[in-house]
């Protein structure tokens, strides 16, 4: 792919959660092609054992690692493993997220409701509880394990992915639009945490992208848009959804000491102007 920045990351560590993923994955290529070694992990083995074999096959570095950012003692293995295998961890990207069709209502307003639709007295405690533990622990744990070592060595980076949801929640999903305000806060919070420690914690808050997760809520079958993906693009200045590789600009800016030495605790929205329009 075509890098955004001409910036060199060769003899960096970089380890990306949620890499099997399109947004994640997408970073850990880009962090590859510009000279890191990367440590690609996700729940799904498959899916970051292809990527990593898509990456040496263009002659980079990276390598796939199954890991459920849930599990602290798996974390503690593969944290063993990547040291083992690449490095310490310079840079970590927390990408790993997601929301769950237990915690999210079939309708938008409650007056609006339809028998038979989930509503918001509906929602199961168990989809939220995980939820909620997939976007926030799932944050917290990595950052537990990998930046042990960046205190240690007074020096590294971690980005934590948030989303446009963490502004402005959403309708249908309370939970994830919660969680990910919760992922914007905790990143403030480290970045105080650790300020006098030279580690720099920042964070990217994506718009509305299209990925397997939710494909089906934005296109119908026959791939035009559905009413809730129309919703969208109409409360977004720049009309269009944003591209994976439209935040790579962005996530390279924050990881490089050079360029962004001295800001940490920022939230980045990178969202086609959807944040700027109120509605008029």
């Amino acid at each position: 792919m075509e890098l955004p920045l001409n910036i060199d990351f060769t003899g960096k560590v970089v380890v990306v959660t949620g890499a099997g993923g399109i947004l994640c994955g997408t970073m850990a290529k880009a962090f590859a092609q510009a000279g890191a070694k990367v440590a690609a992990l996700d729940l799904n083995l498959e899916s970051v054992k292809k990527l990593a074999e898509e990456v040496k096959a263009e002659g980079f570095c990276c390598e796939g690692y199954q890991a459920n950012v849930l599990e602290l003692e798996e974390l503690k293995k593969v944290h063993e493993q990547v040291l083992s295998d690449l490095g310490p961890c310079d840079i970590l990207v927390n990408g790993a997220g997601g929301n769950s069709p237990k915690a999210t209502t079939d309708n938008e307003y409650h007056h609006e409701r339809k028998e038979g639709q989930k509503t918001f007295f509906d929602l199961e405690p168990s989809g939220v509880d995980f939820v909620f533990k997939l976007n926030f622990q799932g944050t917290l744990l990595p950052t537990q394990v990998f930046a042990k070592e960046m205190a240690e060595r007074k020096s590294g980076c971690i980005l934590n992915v948030s989303s446009m949801n963490a502004y402005i929640p959403l309708t249908k999903i309370p939970a994830y639009s919660a969680a990910k305000a919760a992922v914007s806060n905790f990143t403030q919070w480290l970045a105080t945490h650790f300020a006098a420690t030279g580690i720099r914690c920042n964070a990217i808050a994506p718009g509305f992208l299209v990925s397997n997760q939710n494909r089906a809520l934005l296109f119908q079958p026959d791939g035009t848009p559905t009413p809730r993906s129309n919703k969208i693009l109409s409360g977004t200045p720049m009309g269009r959804f944003v591209e994976s590789e439209e935040l790579l600009g962005s996530v390279f800016f924050l990881c490089d000491e050079k360029a962004s030495g001295a800001i940490t605790g920022v939230i980045l929205p990178i969202d086609a102007g959807f944040s700027a329009y109120s509605g008029v």
